[in-house]
Parts: structure tokens; C-alpha cells; sequence
């Protein structure tokens, strides 16, 4: 079956949303930051609309399905977290990508 090239980006898209969840639940549970906790709770609902654009995307439903791809991603990246508190000036772009940070 031949897939149009909506439903790959609508994939990828969900494939990001779950890499932030997952990202952020670790940081979580090596922190114990508030703001981590929430950003691993919402990734749930988040994840759970963007797979849910995927199958609007895979029956052919392609604006509706890309629509809440894009809108969770949107809303995963809203959330308020406390950026300055992991990371330092010495940290780099590999530790920040795998959520690579001092366990509390």
C-alpha cells in the first residue's frame, strides 16, 4: 500500500512528541522538578493526540490528522519548565537531546 507523503510527516511528528515525553519524564525522575512532572504528565495526552492525527492522516483525513500533529507539538512546547535549573554553560547539545542530567 502506497502511503501519501502527509502520513510520513504526520509520523515523525508523533515520533517527536514521544521523544519529549520521554525526555522529560527522565529528567523528571533524575530531578524532581515540578515543572518536569508536569511536562511528563501532559506528554500522555500529548502523545495520545498526535497518534490520534496519525490515524486521521491514515484515513485520509490528511489537513485534519497534520492539524493535531502540529497542535500537540505546540502544546508540548508551551509547557513552562525550569530550563536554567538542569543545565549549565558547560553542558552539550548531546546531554541536553537525551535529558542527560545530575541525579537528586
Amino acid at each position: 500500500m502506497s502511503y501519501s507523503m502527509f502520513f510520513y510527516i504526520g509520523v515523525f511528528g508523533a515520533a517527536v512528541i514521544y521523544y519529549l515525553w520521554l525526555r522529560d519524564a527522565r529528567i523528571f525522575y533524575r530531578t524532581g522538578l515540578p515543572g518536569y512532572r508536569k511536562a511528563a504528565y501532559y506528554g500522555v495526552i500529548y502523545s495520545a493526540l498526535s497518534t490520534l492525527g496519525v490515524f486521521f492522516v491514515y484515513r485520509n483525513s490528511d489537513f485534519i490528522g497534520l492539524g493535531l500533529v502540529l497542535l500537540a507539538l505546540y502544546m508540548q512546547g508551551r509547557i513552562d519548565k525550569e530550563r536554567g535549573q538542569i543545565w549549565n554553560k558547560n553542558s552539550s547539545a548531546v546531554d541536553r537531546a537525551l535529558g542527560k542530567t545530575p541525579r537528586k
